[in-house]
């Protein structure tokens, strides 16, 4: 495997931080963001001390694609990832912004994570266990983990002062934003996740479940944050799929499953991953972005 510099922090003198985030560094433009992603991953709400190369520059490849891939179904912050199309101000840090950076529209978050899931896995699986149901959506019982359902299903979230996703139901997401607005979400949210299936079960995946971020710019709902990344995803061989056992990930769920097999009760800080762990994190990465893009990273 080729090696690429880890870039853990980022630093542009004369630039206004905006926001720092687990893995990406938000720079204010204005009325546009600078958005930077690191190669720093995060596991059970802890930044690992280790990154993974490439990563950056895969979130950053795959969320452009699909944002150009899904623009008829609804608007995005996107505006450019090429360095050249900056602000001149920027010219100074391109080589570091090449491939691991946007320039987006600012807008108003809407502060609802918008999760679909087409299978039972990860913290759904936790509470169909406990409740025979999913964000307050009961389900058959005897579901296995990894089962497929019927049919997506949209179950929000919102996340609590520590940072940790918190599901909620479609009720309580309409107290909070409102009937109009969680319809049209919802909507959204379950177009995206279908196109998106399809598309990837062509290249060789399944699309066990994702979220989504929104936000307004001039008083319209437009797609933010990434989209459809394997930080964001669960992305599982399609070829090697089994119902009620572990899959084989292309996403951050590898490095969950490592960290789960260490004596850690899941308070900072994190254990140190291994370099075999950090080079099969890079390698899974990586082959999720050249099946899915056709290319390969820069």
């Amino acid at each position: 495997m080729p090696t690429d510099k880890v870039v853990l922090e980022t630093n542009l003198p004369g630039l206004k931080i905006f926001k720092k985030g687990k893995v990406r560094d938000l720079y204010d433009l204005k009325e546009k963001l600078l958005i930077v992603a690191s190669d720093r991953i995060s596991a059970f709400d802890c930044v690992l001390s280790a990154g993974i190369p490439y990563k950056g520059k895969i979130l950053t490849g795959l969320s452009e694609f699909w944002f150009n891939l899904t623009r008829d179904i609804i608007p995005n912050h996107l505006i450019t990832t090429k360095e050249e199309d900056f602000p001149s101000k920027l010219r100074e840090f391109r080589d570091l912004l090449r491939g691991r950076s946007m320039l987006v529209r600012k807008s108003l978050p809407i502060k609802i994570e918008c999760v679909v899931r087409g299978y039972l896995a990860g913290s759904a699986y936790q509470e169909y266990k406990r409740h025979r149901s999913v964000g307050g959506i009961k389900l058959p019982s005897g579901l296995k983990r990894a089962d497929k359902f019927p049919q997506p299903i949209f179950t929000p979230a919102t996340k609590a002062a520590s940072g940790h996703d918190i599901n909620i139901t479609k009720e309580k997401m309409k107290k909070v934003i409102g009937v109009t607005l969680t319809q049209k979400l919802e909507k959204i949210s379950l177009e995206i996740y279908e196109r998106a299936s399809k598309y990837l079960e062509s290249r060789g995946f399944i699309l066990s479940d994702t979220k989504f971020e929104f936000g307004l710019n001039q008083g319209k709902v437009i797609l933010i944050d990434e989209l459809l990344t394997p930080d964001s995803s669960r992305f599982w061989s399609k070829k090697d799929y089994r119902p009620g056992h572990h899959q084989v990930y292309f996403d951050k769920q590898f490095v969950r499953d490592y960290l789960e097999s260490l004596d850690w009760d899941k308070t900072p800080p994190a254990p140190s991953l291994s370099p075999a762990i950090i080079k099969k994190t890079s390698q899974r990465y990586l082959e999720a972005y050249e099946r899915i893009t056709g290319s390969k990273i820069d």
